[in-house]
């Protein structure tokens, strides 16, 4: 019987790659072509909305998709994130990428990422500790909202065109509604 084994890429490689690509435990993963428009919208809004919840935070951001080093072998780049640091100057802006965990992640999910999404990338976020992990399905209006507890995602709810979740940032807390995503 032969056996094929896959080249391992690193961060390295990834470096020199052109195009959009996230590298999950030294495989590669092309982040082309773009997503859909009705999926670019409810990033957009998610985005839109968590900036004016934070905007008063001087700890805590939102942004949309950039490239998060998880470890030499591992570059995500989620949909929308929540970043907080006592010094996001010196931890974030200053840098060419994420190096640490975010506390949220949105993943709007798209037919070619669906599974990536759900299974492998479910675990990361649960090993590297993002407390709050949320699935965003456009097709189904629905949102899949997981918190860390013990080390080990929880469903906090699962929401159905509507409703609310709040994240607890240590010293803040914001909400996102979720009927104002869609449109």
């Amino acid at each position: 019987m032969k056996v094929k084994l896959l080249p391992h890429y690193t961060l390295e490689d990834w470096e020199n790659w052109e195009g959009r690509w996230e590298l999950i435990e030294g495989i590669p993963y092309a982040m082309s072509p773009l997503p859909t428009p009705k999926h670019q919208l409810v990033s957009t809004n998610i985005a839109r909305l968590l900036a004016q919840e934070l905007e008063e935070c001087e700890k805590c951001v939102s942004l949309i998709s950039i490239d998060w080093v998880v470890s030499e072998d591992t570059v995500l780049e989620p949909d929308n994130l929540i970043v907080c640091s006592e010094d996001l100057e010196r931890d974030l802006f200053s840098k060419k990428r994420l190096e640490f965990p975010p506390v949220a992640v949105f993943e709007v999910l798209s037919p070619s990422t669906r599974e990536k999404d759900r299974i492998t990338k479910f675990q990361i976020y649960e090993e590297q500790g993002v407390k709050y992990y949320l699935m965003v399905d456009p097709d189904t209006e629905e949102v899949e909202a997981y918190e860390l507890k013990n080390g080990k995602y929880e469903l906090a709810g699962k929401f159905q065109r509507e409703g609310e979740f709040l994240f607890d940032l240590d010293d803040r807390r914001a909400k996102l509604n979720f009927s104002n995503i869609w449109r």
